[in-house]
C-alpha cells in the first residue's frame, strides 16, 4: 500500500512540473483595454491563482519523499522552484495590474 501511494505522488509530481511552467506573459496592452471592474475582478483572479499556487508549493515542500526513491527530493525541489518562480510571475502581472488600474480608476487609489 506504501509503494503504491508513493509511486502515485511521485507521478503527480511529475506531471505538475510539466504543467506548472505554462503562464502567459505579462503584456500591459491587455489591461489598457479593461475597464475599472475588469481590473478589480483580474486583481482577485491574480490574488486567487497565487494563494493556489502557494498552497500547491507547500504542499509539494512538505511531501516526505522515502530515501530509497532515487530522485524523489530532486523531483520534490524541481516543482517547488516552479511553483515560486510562477508566483513571482504572478506578482509581476498583479502589479501590472494595479498600476493600470491606479492610473485609470480614481476609485481605486
Amino acid at each position: 500500500m506504501t509503494f503504491k501511494r508513493t509511486a502515485i505522488l511521485i507521478a503527480t509530481l511529475v506531471l505538475a512540473a510539466g504543467c506548472s511552467s505554462t503562464t502567459a506573459s505579462i503584456s500591459s496592452a491587455k489591461y489598457d483595454k479593461m475597464n475599472c471592474a475588469e481590473l478589480n475582478n483580474a486583481v482577485g483572479d491574480t490574488a486567487t491563482d497565487i494563494s493556489r499556487t502557494a498552497i500547491a508549493r507547500g504542499k509539494v515542500a512538505n511531501t516526505s519523499v522515502p530515501n530509497w526513491l532515487l530522485g524523489g527530493e530532486r523531483v520534490k525541489t524541481v516543482v517547488a522552484n516552479r511553483e515560486t518562480a510562477r508566483i513571482q510571475r504572478l506578482q509581476q502581472q498583479q502589479q501590472a495590474i494595479v498600476m493600470a488600474r491606479n492610473q485609470r480608476c480614481p476609485s481605486a487609489q
